[in-house]
């Protein structure tokens, strides 16, 4: 990574951080998340597993892959077939799709708070921007559910992912 690359990284961390700091506190988690120009998707039944299951206080939600009305948005391995930005955007949908799993779980969308996130990055050895990857989904989280958002986070490079997606994100969450 060059100093420009690494530049335009906090560049885009402090308008993220700002934009997040002026969003929180405004309004709900719905009424935040539609200032994003996004809305809770509807999750596919599976006879195989559900989408969330609680064990005493947590709520586990089920591997997200980013689906959109039923299509896979990516296909590939970052790194060779997908570059990080649009592995990033991929992510921000999973995480999507996790919220919704976790809003239907705790009837609102205002009573989630995430306490882990798993980023699954289907990658080549060497790419080592995981993390990156993975920020991008944390950011959402952030910037919808404000503090309940924050989370602890593992960042993880695999060999492949289900339907040759190039993220897959798996998180526990709680009711406030």
């Amino acid at each position: 990574m060059t100093a420009i690359d690494r530049r335009i990284m906090v560049d885009n961390r402090q308008v993220t951080s700002r934009r997040t700091e002026q969003m929180i506190g405004t309004g709900s988690a719905l009424d935040r998340l539609h200032a994003l120009g996004l809305d809770l998707p509807g999750l596919a039944d599976n006879p195989n597993y559900v989408n969330h299951r609680a064990v005493g206080s947590s709520i586990h939600i089920s591997g997200q892959l980013p689906y959109q009305d039923g299509v896979l948005l990516g296909q590939g391995i970052v790194g060779r077939d997908v570059e990080v930005q649009a592995a990033r955007e991929l992510a921000r949908h999973a995480a999507l799709n996790a919220l919704a799993a976790a809003a239907q779980a705790v009837g609102d969308l205002d009573r989630v708070r995430i306490v882990q996130m798993l980023v699954f990055v289907a990658s080549t050895p060497e790419l080592g921007e995981q993390s990156r990857v993975a920020d991008a989904a944390s950011e959402l989280l952030v910037e919808v559910l404000g503090e309940n958002g924050r989370h602890a986070r593992t960042a993880i490079g695999v060999a492949g992912l289900p339907r040759n997606s190039p993220v897959e994100i798996q998180m526990v969450c709680t009711a406030v």
